[in-house]
């Protein structure tokens, strides 16, 4: 780092101390807890702390964990959840804490009781409870009405729990009151009672205040304790005025040393996906100006994390004074580097978090960083090979060969990528053209960035064969031609077009227009939808029993409302036999997978996604004439290991293939083969 750099930095208002108590935080940005499946046995074991410690080594000042840990037997790990109910986690919490100040870090724990949020036939198949019998629709529990006995036993639970935090050495800990018990009984739509409990705000308040004074009894005055509260619910929920008054009522009684504010409902999918974790569908930062009130009527310190993705808006939101701490949570699954990108003037070679949801459906995976959720078998920065330097030949500029290109650079080999259409991305320039989706160019964009950085030799407009590649006299060879489209079985596919032919805009949609998923990605639903957004009349067809079988559930809900939008058909359970003509139209023929009663439909066009077959012309004709016969060894592979054959410096090169040019999947799946094979190089 630059003297110059150096001075920025003291400048830069994400840089600048912040003390609560009697702990100083050395920057502005954190990252908060969320629930990253990575337990042992509902303990944070050495996976999960690896995942923390490369944020912490990242340079963040502050990584919160244990997403909704649970402190009692009837909150039940629904999502893979810690479990902070046991005295046995205190071990593990010590050597967290240590790890974690060995990087000059601090590190909290989030700790709460799911009430309705649970499921009554998870772990101990207990009832669930809430202050009223309200039913949640996400985990589609029906609760039993909480009594006081109940409430004096989570109570003392809670306490526990944060003693179990205190003694395990953490700085801090907060209780989770969004859509959870505590902030059951804050909304009036889930709080009916008429007792102590309920009614009014200083009622509604009572539960929390009870939890917190009995978590302060067990772990003293400067042992920090804060709240993750939602500041505003849609829907008879909580409303923003009864939520600041209820922030100032834990503020009033020191119940908190800090407000962690989220937005929105949780009982829902779509309220998750756009009102809770915002991701694609939603602007960047969306819940900034609601958190700046609550911040003007309160005195306490207050984080924040929605979708601020960008050090720009992070940067802007210290600067305005709306928060103190910013949460870049997901930007950090992306790239835990951004602190010390930052801090060396990298800001643009940051990997960027767009809000693809990727790390809520597969946790804690990001969508483009392969070493996410893997810090036990792949680094998170990747050092320079220590033996020969490679001439490696990289056939295929999509996402697959972009990785491979990169890591392989990374490394510090002399790269030549080959690509035969004009311009870098492969299907991911399709994917961001559907509407929502638009925003997945940034896995494109990034790596085009980074190759230039590197110094890698593009080459666009390049259909290279076998005897191209190997006029290249390379060492290495990693194919990533990708795929062309399957229709798979269908009789009369001559009539079909292809996912590609309509984004790709090489045909017009007609009036009437079929559209057939046989895979359960994004890539026919949003087919259907660009196809609708120019007025034509859309049905969905699809095997599964759901529109995005395949997706998480921070995707599917935003696919089904742009149909609801739309107006789309959707018909369920049906397998895609054949399509002939039929008058000016087509007739597609289908066999019911519960019934087998035949379907037919009719339409102007049909279009059919069923993922891609390999395009791997150059990958055969380079086979036999590798030293490893194309064949990729899978234990050293997955032990991240060279391969057993290598280059033998006469001329002799090695030959591996990646992405969709060996099977049909997904773009992480791809990105990971180029990752775990570039990196041994």
């Amino acid at each position: 780092m630059t003297s110059t750099d150096s001075a920025n930095n003291d400048r830069d208002p994400l840089f600048q101390p912040l003390r609560i108590k009697r702990l100083t935080l050395k920057n502005r940005i954190m990252s908060t807890s969320h629930a990253s499946g990575m337990d042992d046995g509902g303990m944070p074991g050495e996976r999960y702390q690896r995942y923390h410690e490369e944020k912490a080594k990242g340079g963040l000042a502050l990584t919160m964990f244990g997403g909704s840990s649970n402190v009692a037997p009837d909150s039940p790990s629904v999502f893979d959840q810690l479990r902070v109910d046991d005295d046995r986690v205190i071990p593990y919490l010590q050597s967290f804490s240590e790890r974690i100040h060995a990087r000059d870090a601090a590190l909290m724990c989030q700790i709460t009781h799911l009430g309705r949020r649970g499921d009554a036939t998870n772990d101990y198949w207990l009832p669930t409870l809430a202050p009223s019998p309200v039913r949640e629709t996400l985990h589609r529990s029906i609760p039993r009405e909480i009594d006081e006995d109940d409430i004096r036993r989570i109570v003392r639970s809670f306490g526990q729990a944060a003693r179990r935090c205190y003694e395990g050495g953490l700085d801090g800990l907060e209780t989770h009151a969004g859509s959870h018990l505590i902030g059951q009984f804050f909304s009036p739509d889930v709080n009916r009672r008429s007792d102590r409990f309920g009614g009014s705000i200083e009622n509604r308040v009572r539960f929390a205040l009870m939890v917190h004074e009995e978590i302060r009894n067990n772990v003293g005055d400067d042992f920090l304790v804060g709240m993750r509260m939602s500041i505003h619910e849609d829907r008879g929920g909580l409303s923003a005025e009864d939520a600041i008054a209820i922030a100032q009522i834990l503020e009033r009684d020191g119940a908190i040393d800090f407000l962690n504010c989220v937005s929105g409902r949780m009982d829902t999918e779509l309220f998750l996906a756009e009102k809770n974790m915002p991701g694609m569908t939603q602007p960047l930062a969306p819940f900034l100006p609601q958190v700046a009130v609550m911040k003007q009527s309160v005195s306490l310190p207050v984080f924040h994390a929605a979708r601020i993705t960008d050090v720009a808006t992070a940067r802007y939101a210290i600067r305005e004074g709306i928060l103190d701490m910013v949460a870049m949570t997901r930007a950090h699954i992306a790239d835990p580097q951004i602190v010390n990108k930052i801090r060396r003037g990298e800001e643009d070679r940051i990997r960027p978090c767009f809000g693809a949801s990727h790390c809520m459906h597969k946790k804690p995976s990001c969508i483009h960083n392969a070493a996410a959720g893997r810090e036990t078998e792949l680094p998170q920065v990747i050092d320079p090979s220590r033996g020969p330097i490679r001439k490696i030949i990289v056939v295929g500029g999509g996402p697959a060969g972009m990785e491979a290109a990169r890591v392989a650079a990374e490394r510090g080999h002399r790269v030549v990528l080959l690509e035969a259409t004009p311009q870098l991305g492969g299907q991911l320039q399709l994917a961001s053209r559907a509407g929502w989706r638009r925003d997945i160019i940034s896995v494109v964009d990034w790596r085009v960035a980074e190759l230039e950085h590197l110094g890698v030799e593009v080459h666009l407009n390049t259909y290279a064969d076998g005897e191209d590649v190997l006029a290249f006299d390379p060492d290495v060879v990693i194919v990533a031609s990708g795929g062309l489209p399957n229709f798979g079985d269908v009789e009369g596919e001559q009539h079909c077009l292809s996912t590609w032919d309509v984004l790709g805009g090489d045909v017009k949609a007609a009036k009437r227009v079929l559209v057939y998923d046989g895979t359960g990605r994004h890539e026919a639903p949003s087919c259907a939808e660009f196809i609708a957004g120019q007025g034509s009349q859309v049905v969905f067809a699809t095997i599964d029993d759901r529109v995005g079988a395949e997706l998480g559930y921070a995707e599917r809900p935003v696919h089904r409302k742009q149909f609801y939008q739309y107006g789309i058909e959707t018909r369920l359970d049906l397998m895609l036999l054949s399509v002939r003509p039929e008058g000016d139209g087509l007739r597609a023929t289908f066999r019911n997978d519960l019934t087998d009663e035949t379907v037919e439909i009719e339409s102007d066009q049909v279009v059919v996604e069923g993922g891609t077959y390999p395009l791997d012309e150059v990958f055969q004709a380079l086979k036999d004439k590798a030293l490893n016969r194309g064949v990729t060894d899978i234990e050293a592979l997955l032990r991240v290991q060279p391969q057993p054959h290598q280059p033998d410096g006469n001329g002799g090169f090695v030959l591996y293939r990646v992405g969709d040019a060996v099977s049909s999947r997904s773009l992480h799946a791809a990105l990971l083969d180029a990752y775990r094979i570039a990196l041994t190089l």
